[in-house]
C-alpha cells in the first residue's frame, strides 16, 4: 500500500497487497505522478493495464514473469493511484499519445531507455501508440485482446456496437456517463466485468482484486478520467491512427497479439488482419478466455506469450 496521497482515491476500503516483494513508489512525469510496482530480475518489461482496472490485474502472471524480467507495473494516468490529469476540450491529456509520453518519461527516470512492453485493453492502445511515436523504445510489443482503435471505429457495425456499447457510452459528453454510473458504480463495474468474461460472472477474479477495482471506480475523479480516456479514443486517438495510416507509418518492433476466444477481437474478422495496417508482420494466437485474459487464463496466456517476450 502506498502512503496517503492527494492523487489517490481516499476513504476507501482496506486494499490488499497482491504483489508481495515488489517495491511500490511514485514517479513524477509531465502527466502527473504515476504510481507503479517494480520487481523481478532481468531485462525491463513494462506492463500496462486496461479499463476498468489498474496495475492489480497483473497479479496472477507477475510472479512467473518476474523470474525472467524486471517488471515495471504502473497505473495509467487517471487510474488506480496515479494522478488524474485535468481534462481539456480536445481530451488531449487522456490521449494515448500523452500517456505514452508520460510512460517514456517514467521509464527513463527509472534508467530504462528501451524495454519490452505488454499491454491489455487500453494499456495495449497506449503500447502501440508508444511504439509508433517513439520508435526504438520498444524492443518487443505484446498486445492483449484488442485490435487498433482505427479498426474498431471503422469496422463498427451492429454486432460490434452491441458488444462494445461502452465505447460510445463512456465517450458521451460530461457529465452524462459519470452521473449515470456514479449512481451505482459497484453495480456497473461488476456487470461490465462479468459480461466481458467467458463465464459471464466474476468467478475468474480474485475478490481482493475486485476490491481494488471497485474502490477506484467509486472515486469521482477516477470515473471522470476513465470517461475521458474513452472520449479521447473516439476523437484524438482515432485521428492519430488515421494520420499514421495515411502516412504509411507502422510499428518497427516485433509485435505479438493474444486474444480471448470469446473476447472483444475474437468475434468477426481475424484480429491479425485488423492489425496489418499498423503492424504488417504481426503474429499471434487465441487462448480460451474472455476479455480479461490475464485473470481468466493466466497459464494459457503465459504459455502463449513467454516465448515471444523472451525473444
Amino acid at each position: 500500500m502506498p502512503a496517503d496521497d492527494d492523487d489517490t482515491p481516499d476513504d476507501g476500503p482496506e486494499l490488499a497487497d497482491l504483489f508481495p516483494g515488489f517495491a511500490a513508489h511514485y514517479v513524477d512525469t509531465k502527466a502527473g505522478r504515476l504510481f507503479l510496482r517494480e520487481g523481478g530480475k532481468g531485462p525491463p518489461l513494462l506492463l500496462l493495464h486496461g479499463f476498468p482496472q489498474s496495475h492489480v490485474m497483473w497479479h496472477k502472471v507477475a510472479p512467473r514473469l518476474a523470474e525472467r524480467f524486471t517488471l515495471i507495473i504502473p497505473d495509467l494516468p487517471g487510474y488506480g493511484w496515479s494522478a488524474a490529469p485535468r481534462a481539456d476540450r480536445d481530451h488531449a491529456p487522456y490521449s494515448k499519445r500523452a500517456m505514452a509520453a508520460a510512460l517514456v518519461e517514467a521509464m527513463e527516470g527509472l534508467g530504462f531507455a528501451h524495454f519490452t512492453l505488454m499491454g491489455h485493453d487500453r494499456g495495449a492502445r497506449v503500447g502501440y501508440r508508444l511504439g509508433l511515436d517513439h520508435p526504438g523504445r520498444i524492443d518487443r510489443l505484446a498486445v492483449l485482446d484488442i485490435i487498433p482503435t482505427y479498426a474498431m471505429w471503422h469496422r463498427m457495425d451492429r454486432a460490434r456496437a452491441l458488444q462494445v456499447y461502452h465505447w460510445a457510452f463512456l465517450a458521451q459528453p460530461a457529465p452524462l456517463p459519470e452521473t449515470l454510473i456514479g449512481a451505482s458504480s459497484a453495480f456497473y463495474i461488476d456487470a461490465f466485468m462479468a459480461g466481458s468474461a467467458a463465464a459471464r460472472n466474476l468467478s475468474a477474479f480474485d475478490p481482493r482484486a475486485l476490491v481494488h477495482y471497485r474502490a477506484a471506480f467509486a472515486s469521482p475523479d477516477r470515473l471522470a478520467a476513465m470517461c475521458e480516456d474513452y472520449r479521447a479514443g473516439a476523437t484524438i486517438d482515432l485521428a492519430h491512427d488515421e494520420a499514421d495510416i495515411a502516412a504509411g507509418r507502422t510499428l518497427s518492433c516485433p509485435t505479438f497479439a493474444v486474444w480471448g476466444t470469446s473476447g472483444i477481437p475474437g468475434r468477426g474478422a481475424s484480429p491479425l488482419e485488423a492489425w496489418k495496417v499498423l503492424a504488417p508482420d504481426i503474429t499471434g494466437t487465441a487462448v480460451e478466455s474472455g476479455h480479461f485474459v490475464c485473470e481468466e487464463a493466466p497459464q494459457a496466456l503465459l504459455a502463449a506469450v513467454l516465448p515471444f517476450l523472451a525473444g
